[in-house]
């Protein structure tokens, strides 16, 4: 897998992110964080107490209210910092992807004949044709010819794939480059509109919308916001009844002190780094609300074809039959495979390898090479001494072996059934009228995948794979691989009616696709991740694309959701926990000095009530940037109950919230009460 981690601190990223903040200063910008803008109201009010003592009430201590407004004004900046270096990072890839964004010029077929035009001047419906070493100008899809294909630009991949026109394959990206061959693309999206520009708009975080849970919290946010600013407006009239005088900058620092100030502080810089953290593994996410899901999932479909196998049947053993030796039946099985340039063809000399055999390849090597034909569903060598080795379908051997009057072994027909049976594919191997014996061909399941899907199941994630295979081969491989079920013979139609069922349960469903067959299950799919090789419906229908085009990673991509989800939670929990501390600081220190009787609150034995108030602030803004990295690169996901997740998350976060405050609030008031 190919991921690009940027360092978070670069000095570029860092310088862009102070700007930013400071820019995000502005009211207008402000407002979109409620509970940051009431703090950096209850910072202008402060500066007004400042530069016109008096106007908002007797205040003579005028030092204290200048380090509680800076107080104040370095809390809101924090916050912006933190929002401002998550989409700084989403900039630096968009830099990096503009760069692959070049003018270049076009062949485009126009009434049988070409001519040169800017890319530029490309629309929806053209035609155009790229030859080796030219750039593809445009999105398109193949529709004419085969071609290898570097994707680097984009994937980050330095192996060129195969495009070819008509399959699954077809779609082409702007920018990429042809190594090999002529292909002619019929060009998919118009100027501005390509799949380079719907990445960049998108890492830019410019179509970034609140996911639902963010909408959530944010409203909790914004209610426990107005709930203690009320609170605090109400306390004014109270304490002037009781003849106790409240400062406004008193006020202020309470209401800054009571509201979530920490979590409205990180919340953006939250979800902007999920969709960043995403980006990172080459996985473009066209929302939020897509990485977010992803944390919520309870089924996952899978193909099985090049996701929990590799995709293609490989040698598993060899099977004598007639009392002959196994070694013999895999020399002559290296014989016919000399010349085949199959993936199963060459799993036959690593078999071979892998068993510690050699083989004379010399003498296969002279032979004449007898290519796989549909008609006679064998290939094989001539030998130069006249012998004809001969490997392909169990019956096709027979006959050919029968029609040279040669002996059919009796314990043939059951191995052969044995392979069958067991899901694999047999292939006979023949020399001129004596057969020696099956090489046994299965789709191998990728190794690590059923510890992978023994993780999601952790994760209460039921797994579902999806594949064209018969129920014998499928039940087989879903075995091997650990799936919690299978569906075999499966069409597209099957796909999806097995998502509206799970659905229909109440569960969130993912799955993964790359044809134009899969785009109807991708788009009803909560999480539908694309394959970027795959057909430009699949693209289309799809919420998220896979750059590298690797079906598997869409485990990650879950766990990447529920580290999202998970890293919101902690952060809110630790927010709300060391507000509690802030009232044992802020409380006592208010009524102290008119109500003797509340030094019984001042548990952590604060200096004064002054040094309470600019501690408990100081901790307040401080505690922000600290919590910057975890913001950034998220909770570390692991996999377990829900049960255990909320026990594990009240325990670090919810104590660690409650306790650091304590701990941090009087180291501070050490050195504060020295100055006031």
């Amino acid at each position: 897998m190919s991921t690009r981690h940027k360092s978070m601190l670069s000095g570029k990223m860092m310088q862009g992110a102070v700007l930013d903040s400071f820019k995000k200063l502005n009211p207008i910008w402000m407002i979109k964080n409620p509970v940051m803008f009431v703090v950096e109201v209850g910072a202008f009010l402060v500066l007004l107490q400042i530069l016109f003592p008096g106007l908002l009430g007797k205040d003579h201590n005028t030092g204290v209210n200048v380090a509680i407004f800076l107080i104040l004004l370095i809390t809101i900046w924090f916050a912006n910092f933190a929002e401002a270096l998550a989409e700084g990072r989403g900039k630096a890839q968009a830099d990096s992807l503009k760069k692959t964004k070049q003018q270049v010029m076009a062949n485009k077929l126009i009434g049988g004949s070409t001519r040169s035009v800017p890319s530029s001047e490309l629309c929806k419906g053209d035609v155009v044709v790229v030859s080796q070493g030219e750039m593809i100008p445009a999105d398109g899809e193949i529709i004419e010819g085969l071609a290898s294909v570097d994707e680097s630009a984009i994937t980050g991949e330095s192996a060129p794939v195969i495009k070819e026109a008509g399959g699954d394959f077809s779609s082409v990206t702007g920018g990429t480059l042809v190594v090999s061959d002529r292909i002619v693309v019929r060009i998919t999206s118009d100027p501005g509109q390509s799949f380079i520009d719907r990445m960049i708009s998108l890492v830019e975080g410019a179509e970034r919308q609140k996911t639902p849970n963010e909408i959530a919290l944010g409203t909790l946010l914004t209610v426990l916001t107005v709930i203690f600013l009320i609170v605090v407006i109400t306390l004014k009239p109270i304490a002037d009844y009781l003849n106790i005088h409240l400062e406004i900058t008193v006020l202020v620092s309470l209401l800054v002190c009571l509201i979530p100030t920490t979590i409205g502080g990180l919340l953006s810089a939250i979800g902007i780094a999920g969709m960043d953290r995403v980006t990172q593994y080459n996985v473009l996410a066209m929302s939020g609300k897509a990485v977010e899901a992803a944390g919520d999932v309870n089924t996952m479909i899978l193909d099985k074809t090049g996701t929990i196998t590799f995709g293609n049947r490989m040698a598993a053993e060899f099977l004598p039959v007639d009392g002959r030796a196994e070694d013999e039946l895999a020399r002559w099985a290296a014989v016919s495979s000399r010349f085949d340039e199959t993936p199963e063809g060459r799993s036959v000399l690593e078999l071979l390898r892998r068993q510690g055999l050699e083989y004379d390849e010399s003498l296969a090597a002279a032979g004449e090479s007898i290519e796989f034909k549909a008609e006679t569903r064998m290939s094989g060598v001539d030998l130069q001494d006249g012998r004809r080795v001969r490997k392909g379908a169990v019956d096709a051997i027979i006959k050919w072996v029968s029609s040279q009057g040669g002996h059919i072994p009796a314990d043939l027909e059951a191995i052969t059934n044995q392979v069958a049976t067991a899901g694999g594919t047999p292939l006979a191997v023949a020399v001129d009228e004596m057969i020696y014996g099956i090489i046994h061909l299965k789709d191998t399941v990728k190794p690590g995948m059923k510890e992978r899907f023994e993780q999601l199941r952790k994760m209460g994630i039921r797994t579902i794979m999806c594949t064209g295979d018969n129920p014998l081969t499928a039940a087989t491989i879903a075995r091997e691989a650990g799936v919690d079920d299978y569906i075999a013979e499966c069409k597209p139609e099957d796909k999806i009616d097995v998502i509206r069922r799970e659905q229909a349960q109440g569960k969130l469903v993912a799955m993964t696709g790359d044809g134009t067959n899969d785009a109807p299950a991708l788009a009803q799919a909560d999480v539908g991740l694309a394959m970027n090789s795959g057909t430009v419906s699949a693209k289309e229908a799809a919420n998220m694309v896979d750059l590298d085009s690797d079906p598997s990673k869409l485990i990650e991509v879950v766990g990447i959701g529920k580290q999202l989800l998970m890293t919101r939670g902690a952060l809110t929990t630790f927010s709300i926990a060391n507000d509690i501390a802030k009232y044992f600081a802020i409380i006592p220190a208010m009524f102290m000095l008119a109500i003797p009787e509340m030094g019984a609150l001042n548990i952590m034995k604060l200096g004064s009530p002054l040094s309470a108030i600019l501690s408990a602030l100081i901790f307040n803004a401080v505690i922000i940037p600290l919590l910057i990295p975890i913001a950034m690169r998220g909770v570390k996901y692991r996999p377990m109950s829900s049960q255990r997740l909320l026990s594990r998350n009240l325990l670090i976060f919810g104590l660690g919230g409650v306790v650091a405050p304590f701990i941090g609030i009087k180291l501070i008031d050490l050195f504060v009460h020295l100055w006031v």
